[in-house]
Protein backbone atom coordinates (compact mmCIF):
# COMPACT_ATOMS: atom_id res chain seq x y z
CA UNK A 1 0.00 0.00 0.00
CA UNK A 2 2.62 2.28 1.11
CA UNK A 3 4.62 1.71 -1.93
CA UNK A 4 1.37 2.06 -4.16
CA UNK A 5 1.40 5.80 -3.17
CA UNK A 6 4.80 6.58 -3.25
CA UNK A 7 4.33 5.87 -7.22
CA UNK A 8 1.72 8.29 -7.36
CA UNK A 9 3.20 11.45 -8.52
CA UNK A 10 1.17 14.57 -7.04
CA UNK A 11 1.60 16.85 -10.01
CA UNK A 12 -0.88 14.64 -12.10
CA UNK A 13 -3.64 16.17 -9.68
CA UNK A 14 -2.44 19.68 -8.64
CA UNK A 15 -4.85 20.53 -11.67
CA UNK A 16 -7.75 18.70 -10.41
CA UNK A 17 -7.55 20.24 -6.96
CA UNK A 18 -6.27 24.01 -7.85
CA UNK A 19 -9.70 23.57 -9.92
CA UNK A 20 -12.08 23.01 -7.14
CA UNK A 21 -10.48 25.00 -4.95
CA UNK A 22 -10.85 28.26 -6.69
CA UNK A 23 -14.20 26.96 -7.87
CA UNK A 24 -15.34 26.73 -4.36
CA UNK A 25 -13.44 30.07 -3.17
CA UNK A 26 -15.82 31.89 -5.74
CA UNK A 27 -18.60 30.31 -5.14
CA UNK A 28 -18.37 31.88 -1.60
CA UNK A 29 -16.87 34.79 -2.17
CA UNK A 30 -19.22 35.91 -5.09
CA UNK A 31 -22.29 34.09 -4.02
CA UNK A 32 -24.36 37.21 -4.00
CA UNK A 33 -22.80 38.30 -7.85
CA UNK A 34 -24.31 35.27 -9.50
CA UNK A 35 -20.94 33.04 -9.97
CA UNK A 36 -23.42 30.22 -9.36
CA UNK A 37 -25.97 30.87 -11.66
CA UNK A 38 -26.88 28.22 -14.45
CA UNK A 39 -26.53 31.36 -16.88
CA UNK A 40 -22.52 32.18 -15.45
CA UNK A 41 -22.11 28.64 -15.57
CA UNK A 42 -22.54 28.06 -18.82
CA UNK A 43 -21.36 31.76 -20.38
CA UNK A 44 -18.06 30.22 -18.65
CA UNK A 45 -18.41 26.76 -20.74
CA UNK A 46 -19.16 28.70 -23.91
CA UNK A 47 -16.46 31.17 -23.53
CA UNK A 48 -13.91 28.59 -23.28
CA UNK A 49 -14.91 26.90 -26.53
CA UNK A 50 -12.35 28.18 -28.37
CA UNK A 51 -9.76 28.01 -26.09
CA UNK A 52 -10.75 23.96 -25.72
CA UNK A 53 -10.48 23.44 -29.54
CA UNK A 54 -7.34 25.08 -29.32
CA UNK A 55 -5.57 23.21 -26.51
CA UNK A 56 -6.50 20.02 -28.36
CA UNK A 57 -4.51 20.55 -31.37
CA UNK A 58 -1.59 22.16 -28.41
CA UNK A 59 -1.75 18.95 -26.96
CA UNK A 60 -0.51 16.74 -29.80
CA UNK A 61 2.21 19.31 -30.79
CA UNK A 62 3.69 19.62 -27.57
CA UNK A 63 3.33 15.82 -26.59
CA UNK A 64 5.44 15.48 -29.85
CA UNK A 65 7.84 17.97 -28.89
CA UNK A 66 7.56 20.60 -31.08
CA UNK A 67 5.00 24.13 -30.19
CA UNK A 68 3.05 26.21 -32.40
CA UNK A 69 3.10 30.10 -31.28
CA UNK A 70 0.98 31.25 -34.97
CA UNK A 71 -2.49 29.88 -33.62
CA UNK A 72 -3.48 33.46 -32.66
CA UNK A 73 -3.04 34.50 -35.82
CA UNK A 74 -4.79 31.87 -37.70
CA UNK A 75 -7.87 32.58 -36.03
CA UNK A 76 -7.77 35.88 -37.11
CA UNK A 77 -7.09 35.21 -40.56
CA UNK A 78 -9.50 32.12 -40.64
CA UNK A 79 -12.23 33.83 -39.12
CA UNK A 80 -11.92 36.97 -41.33
CA UNK A 81 -11.43 34.48 -44.58
CA UNK A 82 -14.63 33.21 -43.70
CA UNK A 83 -16.47 36.13 -42.94
CA UNK A 84 -15.68 37.23 -46.43
CA UNK A 85 -16.13 34.60 -48.42
CA UNK A 86 -20.15 34.94 -46.57
CA UNK A 87 -21.37 38.27 -48.00
CA UNK A 88 -21.39 36.45 -51.34
CA UNK A 89 -21.43 32.69 -51.04
CA UNK A 90 -23.21 29.99 -48.73
CA UNK A 91 -22.17 28.99 -45.28
CA UNK A 92 -20.46 25.82 -45.95
CA UNK A 93 -18.13 27.35 -48.56
CA UNK A 94 -17.62 30.03 -45.68
CA UNK A 95 -16.54 27.52 -43.11
CA UNK A 96 -14.68 25.05 -45.60
CA UNK A 97 -12.61 28.76 -46.69
CA UNK A 98 -11.79 29.36 -42.97
CA UNK A 99 -10.85 25.57 -42.24
CA UNK A 100 -8.54 25.45 -45.35
CA UNK A 101 -7.18 28.60 -44.57
CA UNK A 102 -6.10 27.10 -41.32
CA UNK A 103 -4.58 23.48 -42.88
CA UNK A 104 -2.58 25.87 -45.18
CA UNK A 105 -0.47 27.67 -42.76
CA UNK A 106 -0.44 24.87 -40.64
CA UNK A 107 1.18 22.92 -43.61
CA UNK A 108 3.48 25.75 -44.20
CA UNK A 109 4.91 25.30 -40.34
CA UNK A 110 4.81 21.32 -40.69
CA UNK A 111 7.13 21.90 -43.66
CA UNK A 112 9.37 24.52 -42.29
CA UNK A 113 9.67 22.82 -39.01
CA UNK A 114 9.93 18.79 -40.85
CA UNK A 115 11.47 18.84 -44.16
CA UNK A 116 13.19 22.20 -43.39
CA UNK A 117 14.95 21.28 -40.04
CA UNK A 118 14.72 24.47 -38.90
CA UNK A 119 13.17 24.80 -35.07
CA UNK A 120 9.27 24.95 -34.68
CA UNK A 121 9.67 28.03 -32.02
CA UNK A 122 10.99 30.30 -34.36
CA UNK A 123 8.98 29.35 -37.35
CA UNK A 124 5.80 29.69 -35.92
CA UNK A 125 7.18 32.70 -33.87
CA UNK A 126 7.56 34.11 -37.69
CA UNK A 127 4.59 33.06 -39.42
CA UNK A 128 2.79 34.42 -36.07
CA UNK A 129 4.15 37.71 -37.21
CA UNK A 130 3.70 37.38 -41.03
CA UNK A 131 -0.16 36.25 -40.46
CA UNK A 132 -0.67 38.88 -37.91
CA UNK A 133 0.12 41.30 -40.47
CA UNK A 134 -1.91 39.62 -43.26
CA UNK A 135 -5.00 39.96 -41.19
CA UNK A 136 -4.73 43.15 -40.51
CA UNK A 137 -4.32 44.15 -44.62
CA UNK A 138 -7.04 41.45 -45.55
CA UNK A 139 -9.98 43.78 -44.40
CA UNK A 140 -7.83 47.56 -43.84
CA UNK A 141 -8.43 46.99 -39.89
CA UNK A 142 -12.40 46.70 -40.64
CA UNK A 143 -14.52 44.57 -38.85
CA UNK A 144 -16.65 41.96 -41.16
CA UNK A 145 -20.22 41.12 -39.94
CA UNK A 146 -21.59 37.77 -40.51
CA UNK A 147 -25.19 37.94 -41.16
CA UNK A 148 -25.36 34.38 -42.26
CA UNK A 149 -28.15 32.97 -39.78
CA UNK A 150 -27.40 29.34 -40.59
CA UNK A 151 -23.45 30.27 -39.76
CA UNK A 152 -23.89 31.94 -36.76
CA UNK A 153 -26.17 29.59 -35.28
CA UNK A 154 -23.92 25.87 -36.08
CA UNK A 155 -20.64 27.96 -34.80
CA UNK A 156 -22.04 30.38 -32.22
CA UNK A 157 -25.28 31.39 -30.87
CA UNK A 158 -27.29 28.27 -31.70
CA UNK A 159 -28.74 25.39 -29.65
CA UNK A 160 -29.34 21.59 -30.22
CA UNK A 161 -32.00 19.68 -27.93
CA UNK A 162 -31.08 23.31 -25.49
CA UNK A 163 -27.40 22.77 -25.62
CA UNK A 164 -25.53 25.78 -26.89
CA UNK A 165 -23.83 24.94 -29.76
CA UNK A 166 -20.36 25.91 -28.41
CA UNK A 167 -20.27 23.17 -25.92
CA UNK A 168 -21.23 20.70 -28.39
CA UNK A 169 -18.26 21.80 -30.32
CA UNK A 170 -16.33 21.01 -27.03
CA UNK A 171 -17.58 17.70 -26.43
CA UNK A 172 -16.87 16.76 -29.88
CA UNK A 173 -13.52 18.14 -29.40
CA UNK A 174 -12.92 16.74 -27.06
CA UNK A 175 -14.33 13.19 -27.26
CA UNK A 176 -12.62 12.79 -31.02
CA UNK A 177 -9.03 14.80 -29.46
CA UNK A 178 -9.04 11.73 -26.79
CA UNK A 179 -10.01 9.05 -28.75
CA UNK A 180 -6.98 9.72 -31.09
CA UNK A 181 -4.42 10.57 -28.73
CA UNK A 182 -5.33 7.86 -26.19
CA UNK A 183 -6.46 4.90 -28.42
CA UNK A 184 -4.93 5.04 -31.96
CA UNK A 185 -1.72 4.14 -32.77
CA UNK A 186 -1.16 7.99 -34.24
CA UNK A 187 -1.18 9.08 -30.64
CA UNK A 188 0.94 6.02 -29.43
CA UNK A 189 3.62 7.68 -32.07
CA UNK A 190 3.21 11.08 -30.87
CA UNK A 191 4.04 10.02 -27.31
CA UNK A 192 7.07 8.03 -28.75
CA UNK A 193 8.17 11.12 -30.68
CA UNK A 194 8.05 13.51 -28.28
CA UNK A 195 9.61 11.32 -25.68
CA UNK A 196 12.56 10.17 -27.50
CA UNK A 197 12.72 10.87 -31.29
CA UNK A 198 16.03 8.56 -32.54
CA UNK A 199 14.20 5.62 -30.85
CA UNK A 200 10.93 6.36 -32.16
CA UNK A 201 12.10 6.60 -36.06
CA UNK A 202 14.57 3.13 -35.30
CA UNK A 203 11.40 1.49 -34.50
CA UNK A 204 9.67 2.34 -37.95
CA UNK A 205 7.98 6.12 -37.12
CA UNK A 206 7.86 8.39 -39.66
CA UNK A 207 9.15 11.00 -37.59
CA UNK A 208 9.17 13.96 -40.05
CA UNK A 209 5.37 12.77 -41.53
CA UNK A 210 4.20 12.90 -37.57
CA UNK A 211 5.76 16.40 -36.89
CA UNK A 212 4.29 17.92 -40.28
CA UNK A 213 0.53 16.47 -39.39
CA UNK A 214 0.54 17.77 -35.62
CA UNK A 215 1.27 20.98 -37.11
CA UNK A 216 -1.47 21.25 -39.43
CA UNK A 217 -3.99 19.60 -36.95
CA UNK A 218 -3.19 22.29 -34.34
CA UNK A 219 -3.85 25.09 -37.68
CA UNK A 220 -7.05 22.94 -38.67
CA UNK A 221 -8.52 23.18 -34.65
CA UNK A 222 -7.08 27.28 -34.38
CA UNK A 223 -9.15 27.98 -37.42
CA UNK A 224 -12.34 26.09 -35.93
CA UNK A 225 -11.82 28.01 -32.95
CA UNK A 226 -11.66 31.15 -35.02
CA UNK A 227 -15.20 29.75 -36.47
CA UNK A 228 -16.39 29.53 -33.32
CA UNK A 229 -15.87 33.65 -32.57
CA UNK A 230 -16.89 34.58 -35.65
CA UNK A 231 -20.10 32.35 -34.96
CA UNK A 232 -21.02 33.64 -31.37
CA UNK A 233 -19.67 37.25 -31.99
CA UNK A 234 -21.54 37.42 -35.68
CA UNK A 235 -18.51 38.65 -37.27
CA UNK A 236 -14.74 38.86 -37.62
CA UNK A 237 -11.95 41.35 -36.26
CA UNK A 238 -8.28 41.43 -37.31
CA UNK A 239 -7.72 41.33 -32.79
CA UNK A 240 -9.68 37.34 -32.88
CA UNK A 241 -7.09 35.53 -31.09
CA UNK A 242 -4.84 38.14 -30.56
CA UNK A 243 -4.62 37.09 -26.37
CA UNK A 244 -5.50 33.35 -26.54
CA UNK A 245 -1.61 32.16 -26.96
CA UNK A 246 -0.80 32.68 -23.42
CA UNK A 247 -4.33 31.16 -22.44
CA UNK A 248 -4.01 28.07 -24.29
CA UNK A 249 -0.24 27.20 -23.34
CA UNK A 250 -1.82 27.98 -19.42
CA UNK A 251 -4.65 25.44 -20.32
CA UNK A 252 -2.36 22.93 -21.71
CA UNK A 253 0.66 23.21 -18.98
CA UNK A 254 -1.61 23.41 -16.13
CA UNK A 255 -3.41 20.64 -17.69
CA UNK A 256 -0.32 18.15 -17.70
CA UNK A 257 0.91 18.52 -20.70
CA UNK A 258 5.04 18.45 -20.88
CA UNK A 259 6.78 21.32 -22.83
CA UNK A 260 9.63 19.18 -23.71
CA UNK A 261 7.29 16.58 -24.88
CA UNK A 262 6.62 12.55 -24.44
CA UNK A 263 3.50 13.43 -22.35
CA UNK A 264 0.06 15.07 -22.48
CA UNK A 265 -3.56 15.05 -21.03
CA UNK A 266 -6.46 15.97 -23.10
CA UNK A 267 -8.71 15.74 -20.29
CA UNK A 268 -6.05 17.89 -18.20
CA UNK A 269 -5.95 20.54 -20.64
CA UNK A 270 -10.05 20.77 -20.77
CA UNK A 271 -9.99 21.27 -16.76
CA UNK A 272 -6.91 24.01 -17.64
CA UNK A 273 -9.15 25.80 -20.16
CA UNK A 274 -12.16 25.73 -18.03
CA UNK A 275 -9.87 26.92 -14.91
CA UNK A 276 -8.80 29.75 -17.27
CA UNK A 277 -12.21 30.38 -17.98
CA UNK A 278 -13.55 30.26 -14.71
CA UNK A 279 -10.47 32.29 -13.57
CA UNK A 280 -11.25 35.25 -15.56
CA UNK A 281 -15.16 35.18 -14.90
CA UNK A 282 -14.50 35.29 -11.53
CA UNK A 283 -12.03 38.08 -11.94
CA UNK A 284 -14.37 40.22 -13.58
CA UNK A 285 -17.15 39.91 -11.08
CA UNK A 286 -15.00 40.84 -8.56
CA UNK A 287 -14.36 44.00 -10.69
CA UNK A 288 -10.77 43.57 -11.48
CA UNK A 289 -9.48 44.40 -14.68
CA UNK A 290 -7.29 43.03 -18.14
CA UNK A 291 -4.51 43.62 -17.21
CA UNK A 292 -5.08 41.81 -13.65
CA UNK A 293 -6.08 38.25 -15.64
CA UNK A 294 -3.73 38.60 -17.35
CA UNK A 295 -1.16 38.72 -14.56
CA UNK A 296 -2.97 35.67 -12.95
CA UNK A 297 -2.70 33.73 -16.01
CA UNK A 298 1.35 34.84 -16.15
CA UNK A 299 1.43 32.87 -12.45
CA UNK A 300 -0.25 30.30 -13.44
CA UNK A 301 1.98 29.38 -16.26
CA UNK A 302 4.86 30.10 -14.25
CA UNK A 303 3.46 27.41 -11.22
CA UNK A 304 2.70 24.85 -13.76
CA UNK A 305 6.02 25.38 -15.56
CA UNK A 306 7.63 24.93 -12.33
CA UNK A 307 5.51 21.53 -11.78
CA UNK A 308 6.03 19.41 -14.80
CA UNK A 309 9.68 20.58 -15.80
CA UNK A 310 11.31 20.46 -11.93
CA UNK A 311 13.24 17.59 -12.45
CA UNK A 312 14.28 15.77 -8.73
CA UNK A 313 18.02 16.02 -6.97
CA UNK A 314 20.51 13.60 -8.56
Amino acid sequence: MLATLRQINPSRYVIYVGFLLIFVVFSIVLRDDGFLTTFNLFNIVQQSAPITVMAVGAVFVLTSGEIDLSIGSIVAVSALLAAVVLREWPWPLGAAAGLAAGAAIGALNGALVAYGRLPSFLVTLATMGVFAGVARRMTALQSVPIENDMFNALFGSGALFGIPSLILWTVVAIAVGYFFFRQTRYGAHVHATGDNPRAARATGIKVLRLRFSVLVLSGMLAALAGLLYAGRLHGARYTLGESDLLTVIAAVIVGGTRLNGGAGSIVGALIGSLLMSMLNNGLILMGYQPSDQMIARGLIILIAVALTLREPNR
